[in-house]
């Protein structure tokens, strides 16, 4: 799955990572290459919450991989 991410430099000198297509996904790190590996995992811990909640919602739903 591809997501397009926005790296920005803070203040701090810290990378800062956000992704426009989910709401309050953001991560940062000290390079910009650990900065992309953080919002990796945030992506992923992010998907994980939404499948949860949508789950919740519905007992009859079923999780399925699409590939697009």
């Amino acid at each position: 799955m591809k997501f397009k991410v926005i790296v920005e430099k803070g203040e701090d000198g810290y990378y800062v990572v956000t992704v426009p297509s989910l709401p309050g996904c953001i991560s940062q790190g000290k390079t910009k290459e650990e900065a992309l590996e953080n919002i990796k995992e945030a992506i992923e811990l992010y998907l994980e919450v939404l499948q949860e909640k949508e789950l919740e919602k519905s007992k009859k739903a079923e999780i399925v991989e699409v590939i697009v």
